[in-house]
């Protein structure tokens, strides 16, 4: 619950009340009040702003989650891929981008400017075996390259798991990371990219 509560805001409005109960305390002739505020308000004021400056909104959801799609997460879902959904999906400090570390050991952020945009996530079953999918705004880095780097892709987020690159439309890149499981696993064992049917 606490990792969907943006702490910038938070500090913004306890030390915005903070720093008026000060003012207010002051113009009355109450000192404690007035001590109270401004010396509390002020520094969490400021401090919720700079958190604010340097925040990373959640990444949001672009399909529903149902119920049998928990069950299925409770079920099979790797340590990386609970550790993938649970940090894109709170606010962060400090970092440019979601998986912007990723991206770059990945070799998909060249530039700040070229570095895929991580626009929504969400989760399926695909061939029983559960599915983290991870939306990608890919204007700069082509289709191509995301093909390439594949293989590259599925040992950084393995073991257990498998990737998939797709791409639903133009600019857009969506990028599958799939439990393994008898069920999933393609009789060639290694999965092709897929590209949108014309």
């Amino acid at each position: 619950m606490l990792r969907q509560i943006s702490l910038g805001a938070l500090g913004l409005t306890v030390g915005s009340i903070l720093t008026v109960v000060g003012f207010a305390a002051y113009f009355s002739g109450n000192p404690t009040l007035n001590l109270i505020g401004f010396f509390y308000g002020i520094p969490v004021l400021l401090g919720g702003l700079a958190l604010r400056v340097a925040e990373l909104k959640p990444v949001p959801y672009s399909q529903p989650v149902t119920p049998d799609l928990l069950d299925l997460r409770k079920e099979q879902a790797t340590a990386t891929q609970n550790q993938i959904r649970s940090d894109i999906t709170r606010y962060r400090y400090g970092q440019k981008a979601h998986l912007d570390t990723s991206l770059d050991y990945l070799g998909l952020e060249p530039t700040n400017e070229e570095r895929p945009d991580l626009i929504g996530i969400r989760e399926e079953s695909r061939n029983g075996a559960y599915t983290l999918v991870l939306e990608f705004y890919s204007p700069l880095i082509s289709f191509n390259t995301w093909k390439e780097k594949r293989e590259k892709i599925e040992r950084f987020f393995g073991p257990g798991l498998y990737a998939e690159v797709e791409q639903p439309e133009e600019e857009r890149v969506d990028l599958a990371l799939i439990r393994q499981s008898e069920q999933a696993i393609t009789p060639s064992g290694n999965p092709e990219a897929t590209e949108p049917a014309s």
